[in-house]
């Protein structure tokens, strides 16, 4: 228990819940909106898109692979999904079935490209970015959605508290699908077999492929895995927005690797967890929030996450050459 205490002390994921609580400290401080239970539920709601993205990409980018697609992904997935529920009559079990059943073979076809092709999954997703987008505004036309289901308009809720002025408090679709996109990504990762596989392949894929390991399924895996997130992240988009646009998802990849990046996850593979890009994830979303509350134009976003993202890879390049510093010293010993 020691052990794991001081283990946690001395890793990124300490370092970065020190750097929240000192910005919650301080926004809690200067402004009076930001500690309310409204605003923090509202945060978690409307950063649950990202959030949900962050999740499958981190498997992802375990496996020392990259995924850019993902957002033209979410993007047909929340068209094909509500354009059935508008003319078919699909009830909630339909929409989710179609938006990840659609995000898995979206995947799937990265997955296949990844593994036949064996370059960089970074020109292969963008390109696949470029192919998905292009045949949703070719086949929609660019056309909005305004009119959606009244039961997808009123979405899911459960009221957990009622203050005394009687305002209730409730836990919505969003904010329910971000825990369930987290709790299902961390037991894939550290209590399944198939996780320990994915770190492995991200740490070393020639060695992993040589002990057995099975690293066409697992690129397989792990893409679909990012399809059926980007599927459920569409939906959850959709219902805060109460409307669907083809244009609406494609640009907003900066927030989802950096969430993850600064969480922690290793671009070369093998590193990277579900508690980090948690914290990136709220980082991000405490970051901009404040940016709001304070009067500070949003402009500033871009700049102030472009500048978290230098400082996390600057504390990982650090923390990389201290690691490697202490493996020479143990073989020289």
């Amino acid at each position: 228990m020691r052990n794991a205490l001081l283990r946690f002390l001395h890793s990124h994921e300490c370092r970065l819940l020190t750097v929240l609580a000192v910005m919650i400290a301080l926004l809690t401080l200067f402004t009076s909106e930001f500690a309310t239970l409204q605003n923090l539920l509202d945060v978690t709601g409307a950063t649950a898109f990202i959030g949900i993205m962050a999740a499958g990409l981190l498997v992802v980018i375990i496996t020392g692979g990259i995924d850019l697609s993902f957002a033209a992904t979410a993007s047909i997935t929340q068209y094909g999904a509500l354009t059935l529920a508008n003319h078919v009559g699909l009830g909630w079990p339909g929409v989710f079935a179609v938006a990840v059943g659609l995000g898995i073979l979206l995947g799937v076809i990265n997955g296949l490209l990844v593994n036949v092709l064996r370059t960089s999954a970074l020109i292969i997703t963008i390109a696949t970015l470029n192919v998905f987008f292009g045949v949703l505004l070719t086949v929609t036309g660019g056309a909005d959605i305004f009119m959606l289901p009244d039961w997808f308009n009123a979405g899911i809720e459960i009221v957990f508290y009622t203050d005394a002025q009687g305002n209730p408090y409730a836990l919505n679709l969003q904010i329910m699908a971000l825990v369930l996109a987290f709790v299902l990504t961390w037991l894939l990762l550290n209590r399944s077999n198939t996780g320990r596989q994915i770190y492995a392949m991200g740490g070393n894929p020639d060695a992993a492929q040589r002990v057995g390991f099975n690293v066409f399924r697992l690129n397989i895996l792990v893409y679909a895995w990012m399809g059926a997130l980007a599927g459920l992240a569409s939906l959850v988009q959709a219902q805060l927005a109460q409307s669907v646009s083809p244009t609406a998802l494609v640009g907003r990849e900066l927030d989802v690797v950096a969430a993850v990046v600064i969480g922690g996850a290793s671009l070369m593979g093998g590193k990277g967890t579900v508690l980090g890009t948690v914290l990136g994830v709220a980082l991000i979303a405490i970051m901009q929030n404040g940016l709001i509350l304070l009067g500070i134009s949003s402009y500033w976003s871009l700049f102030s996450t472009g500048l978290v993202i230098i400082a996390a890879m600057i504390m990982m390049a650090r923390e990389t050459r201290k690691q490697n510093k202490l493996v020479e010293e143990g073989a020289v010993t």
